[in-house]
């Protein structure tokens, strides 16, 4: 439907739809006309609201589920609710602190977006997807060799000043810890407060130099290194943190869907590639149905909004739910708990 045909309804049209959109999300089932004219404002016979949502439905924005039953919006008729009808209020103050409150700085970024996933599926009885920040976010600020025996080395490394990791590496041989200490001053010294992907690159490009030209240490800290960052630990294959997957349960009777979506959100690519495209652009997205163009969401909505780290977009938070989502209350949680987010990752 063109915005022109969108315009074109009369209040009377819109105000029937809007209590048609409203119903349909507060129950889930088909609403009948004779419902819709006994609502305040409408004043018009059951009759006269037949007429208006036979016009509804032939712009699209409306459908009959079955032939003896009343009208659900359609995906078009939500994404109109949604753009032109919809009025959403500012978050209560009490959930803005209570965001404030769990979303504590002292987190590492890990912690903080576990807990963000974790409190945004508890207010929505949704499930909630949210990235880990980009690789290019991670910043190295130490790193340390410790000798262990049988060729492996334990590896501990400091990610943007609190977070610490350790990981345990396989090196071709034993190395003293008089050589891992030097090493470690190495890549301190030449890479430390650079950004994972940076470090990794600037190895790369290192091991790619002429040996001949480098000393032991140089050579040492490079074999070491190399191995340590070679797979990215703030990736660590776990980009994706999700919460809430069995909220899927409520509001899908598709078991099959359900199971589905399990593999996906186990799975992470698409998923993934989905969130990335949210990161384009600030603010709400909000994707119904088919528009996210990813089929296993297709009967769902998904509301998203990206994060920020030091005033660069980091990574993406969203819901996962049914069309018949609560938009007004859904999308300022999303909202608030994206800014609230940023805002720790500031200070952690």
């Amino acid at each position: 439907m063109r915005k022109q045909e969108e315009d074109s309804l009369d209040e009377r049209a819109q105000l029937v739809f809007k209590l048609l959109v409203e119903h349909y999300i507060a129950d889930g089932t088909p609403v009948p006309s004779r419902l819709l004219a006994s609502q305040p404002g409408v004043e018009v016979s059951p009759a006269t609201v037949r007429n208006i949502l036979s016009d509804l439905e032939a712009q699209g924005l409306v459908r009959s589920p079955h032939t003896s039953a009343g009208k659900v919006p359609t995906n078009r008729g939500l994404r109109f609710f949604v753009d032109s009808l919809l009025r959403v209020e500012p978050l209560d103050e009490a959930r803005v602190s209570q965001l404030q409150g769990e979303l504590n700085p002292d987190l590492s970024p890990k912690q903080l977006v576990e807990s963000a996933s974790n409190l945004i599926s508890h207010l929505t009885r949704m499930t909630c997807v949210i990235t880990l920040p980009r690789r290019d976010q991670v910043a190295l600020r130490h790193v340390e060799f410790l000798p262990l025996s049988g060729g492996r080395v334990l590896v501990i490394l400091v990610l943007n000043d609190r977070e610490v990791q350790n990981r345990v590496i396989r090196t071709d041989r034993d190395y003293a810890e008089s050589e891992l200490i030097q090493a470690a001053n190495f890549i301190n010294r030449e890479f430390g407060g650079l950004s994972l992907m940076r470090v990794r690159e600037a190895l790369v490009e290192s091991m790619q130099a002429d040996k001949d030209r480098m000393d032991n240490m140089m050579q040492t800290a490079l074999d070491v290194a190399s191995r340590a960052f070679d797979d990215d630990p703030a990736a660590g294959g776990n980009e994706l943190v999700v919460s809430g997957e069995t909220n899927l349960l409520d509001f899908s009777g598709d078991t099959g869907q359900v199971r589905r979506l399990f593999e996906a959100f186990s799975r992470k690519g698409s998923i993934l590639h989905l969130l990335d495209r949210c990161l384009d652009t600030h603010g709400i997205q909000l994707f119904i149905g088919e528009e996210s163009g990813y089929r296993l969401l297709d009967d769902l909505s998904l509301v998203t909004s990206p994060y920020e780290v030091k005033g660069q977009l980091a990574g993406v938070l969203g819901v996962v739910g049914p069309r018949r989502m609560a938009y007004q209350d859904v999308i300022p949680v999303v909202d608030v708990t994206a800014r609230v987010l940023s805002a720790a990752m500031n200070y952690s």
